[in-house]
């Protein structure tokens, strides 16, 4: 039998036993080096590995305190936060048909064309759609869950007086931060303070985990003001109508509580809309009455005499004589409108003679007058924390010549606010004291600051008294049911270096009941252009018809018949001197 040979196969590797152990330790020495590595990020290096990773997704985002409401003095509200929605979106993420695109355009109120513009930026992250979305158009909106739009809660702004309590109040920005008005003064107070929140987010900004709350969100504080709603109504309604009636360029009113020197009313023409501010100019923003500063006139000659009758330099009958109605100081003319001759003091204020007050003020030392004008807050903000306020001028009296403290007499070389103009008029409506202004709501009664003495403060009051009667600048004033007193002013206003011819300031202030007077009204009519300009003729209506307003809404008594008041006999009965 013959034996198969047996031959070796040629396609067999033979390999040496020692490459397979060399392979073999590789891979051991490989998992165990990888077993090594994850305990050691696991196990040594964990904290600063989580540290990393929460630095690139963890987040500490704030969280909005509700903002303080702003209320009048009897609780209603001025300025209160809603909740609403900031919509965002991530453009590139979303996906939407165009049934979703119509509505969606419609929940956040804008142009088709405009959202569409924004969904086409290339931006990479979140762009805002709109930071002011109701919950119920952002609850609609959610439902209709498209890719790449986000959510995020916040608070708006609403103010329920719209342009009767613009100025006073103010408004905030888009981030509920106050910039005009009392919102921007009581800031602090109005804000509270936002609290804090560590959340996860994705790539593009959106929260995908809510971690932990790090600090609650507290609420701001109410603030309540001395505004009284009511009035202010009846301020605003009387100013606007004044203003279209009279074809004026502006106008200012202030109301003051004489007995608490709080502010119940403040209202300018041109105002705006908080609610809508799209198209509002700087010129409507200005609040006039605070930041503005004006010649106040005539307004300003009781504080002449009143300061002559403390001085003992006239009593109320002395005579001065004012014929032939001008008087020259060097190359300079004082004139009155109507040549009256020879007035009592109390006249002077009647008939509002610039030659009797000139002529008083310069039996006086100029530095005798500019203390009167600094004790009444002339020269100095009224100091209510209102930013702007307006310190007006009052210049140093080592420089004033003759004529100036001639014309500063019967109030042309100095400047005041209206506000200020109605604080230094409590000094007559008071027995000569002057009591602090508020802005915000007075628990009990203040300290008054001493000024004049009560007789010479009551000799005033009852001279501003004959202002309002037959024969003075002011019988419009009157007002059925109520002794008033008051005093008008009309002055031109400074242009180019001098005086226009044609553009005035007409004023008036006055106060009531005169028996115990408990309100202060000032109003000032700018550029008045339909025929009138005098102050007795242009403001003293207004004033009437907001005092004898504001009188019955408080509940003031009567101290006069209640007969009604007959109309002046002749256009010469509201004429004053400028």
């Amino acid at each position: 039998m013959v034996k198969a040979r047996m031959t070796a196969n040629p396609w067999r590797a033979t390999l040496p036993v020692w490459r397979s152990r060399v392979v073999l330790c590789a891979i051991g020495l490989a998992l165990v080096s990888l077993i090594g590595r994850a305990f050691i990020l696991q196990g040594v290096k964990d904290q600063f590995l989580q540290a990393q990773g929460e630095a690139r997704s963890s987040r500490v985002i704030e969280v909005s305190a509700y903002r303080g409401r702003i209320l009048d003095r009897n609780g209603e509200p001025l300025a209160v936060s809603s909740p609403v929605w900031a919509v965002r979106a991530a453009p590139g993420d979303v996906e939407v048909t165009s049934a979703e695109f119509k509505e969606m355009a419609a929940l956040l109120d804008l142009p088709a064309r405009e959202l569409r513009q924004k969904l086409a930026q290339s931006e990479t992250g979140l762009i805002l759609l709109n930071p002011w979305v109701t919950p119920e158009n952002a609850q609609r909106l959610a439902r209709l869950n498209i890719p790449g739009v986000y959510q995020d809660h916040g608070f708006r702004r609403f103010y329920p007086g719209g342009e009767v309590m613009a100025h006073a109040v103010g408004f905030t920005n888009v981030d509920d931060v106050g910039q005009e008005g009392i919102e921007l003064a009581f800031q602090n107070t109005l804000a509270g303070k936002p609290g804090s929140r560590r959340v996860i987010k994705d790539r593009l900004g959106h929260i995908v985990e809510d971690v932990a709350s790090l600090r609650p969100a507290r609420e701001g504080s109410d603030v309540t003001l001395s505004l009284d709603a009511r009035v202010q109504n009846i301020a605003y309604r009387e100013l606007t109508a004044a203003i279209e009636l009279n074809h004026a360029k502006a106008g200012s009113i202030v109301a003051l509580d004489v007995q608490t020197g709080e502010i119940l009313a403040l209202a300018n023409l041109p105002t705006f809309n908080p609610n809508n501010r799209a198209h509002m100019a700087p010129a409507q923003m200005r609040n006039r009455a605070l930041t503005d500063s004006f010649e106040p006139g005539s307004t300003l000659k009781p504080f002449t005499i009143a300061l002559a009758l403390e001085r003992g330099k006239v009593t109320p009958e002395t005579v001065i004589q004012t014929a032939p109605g001008t008087y020259t100081i060097g190359p300079a003319t004082i004139r009155d409108a109507h040549a009256e001759g020879a007035l009592t003091v109390e006249q002077v204020i009647q008939k509002s003679s610039n030659v009797g007050a000139a002529k008083i003020a310069l039996s006086m030392s100029a530095d005798s007058m500019w203390h009167m004008f600094d004790d009444a807050g002339f020269g100095t903000a009224p100091q209510l924390g209102f930013p702007g306020e307006s310190p007006g001028r009052l210049r140093p009296y080592k420089s004033w010549r003759p004529i100036e403290q001639a014309t500063m007499a019967y109030g042309h070389g100095i400047a005041v606010s209206l506000v200020q103009l109605a604080h230094a008029y409590t000094i007559f409506a008071r027995d000569g004291d002057i009591v602090p202004l508020s802005l915000t709501k007075v628990n009990g009664t203040p300290q008054g600051r001493p000024v004049l003495s009560s007789k010479n403060a009551a000799a005033v009051r009852k001279m501003l008294e004959m202002v309002v009667q037959p024969g003075g600048t002011a019988p419009l004033a009157r007002i059925m049911g109520y002794r008033v007193g008051g005093k008008t002013g009309t002055a031109h206003k400074p242009e180019a270096g001098g005086y226009s011819n044609s553009k005035y300031i007409a004023s008036f202030i006055g106060f009531a009941p005169v028996s115990r007077p408990r309100l202060i009204v000032a109003v000032t009519i700018d550029e008045p252009h339909n025929g009138q300009y005098y102050g007795g003729s242009v403001a003293a209506p207004v004033f009437a018809n907001v005092m004898s307003g504001a009188l019955r809404l408080l509940g003031v008594p009567p101290d006069a018949p209640m007969r009604p008041i007959e109309a002046p006999s002749s256009e010469d009965d509201v004429k004053e001197s400028m």
